[in-house]
């Protein structure tokens, strides 16, 4: 089971990316999915998740309004649309996959599987 996360680079504070997380198995149709991140220095946090169904979605405050998390589950992959990009958004990005409750204002449960990382940068 691997999920290979892609999409990272340099971009300028105000622009737009996206990030795709592909699995290697169709039984990722079953778990909920989330985008983390690592800046430097920094501990890992949560940027947002998704729900099996796709019809509920949890982001952090910090980027609510400007990243949008999708998932299309018959190509296997998540989306993080990243749009107006701050410079405290340069991190390592991060997808994982779960068995993973999406709740209104926070989630539970056991992220099982973790991408590889992709690093975006912001430049002020």
């Amino acid at each position: 089971v691997q999920l290979q996360a892609s999409g990272g680079g340099l971009v300028q504070a105000g622009d737009s990316l996206r990030l795709s997380c592909a699995a290697s198995e169709r039984t990722f149709s079953t778990y909920a999915w989330g985008w983390f991140r690592q800046a430097p220095g920094k501990e890992r946090e949560f940027v947002g998740g998704i729900n099996r169904n796709g019809d509920r979605i949890l982001y952090d405050d910090s980027v609510k309004g400007r990243f949008t998390i999708s998932r299309d589950n018959a190509k296997n992959t998540l989306y993080l649309q990243m749009n107006s990009v701050k410079f405290e958004d340069t991190a390592v990005y991060y997808c994982a996959a779960g068995t993973v409750y999406i709740g209104a204002n926070t989630y539970t449960g056991d992220w099982l599987y973790w991408g590889q990382g992709t690093l975006v940068t912001v430049s002020s």
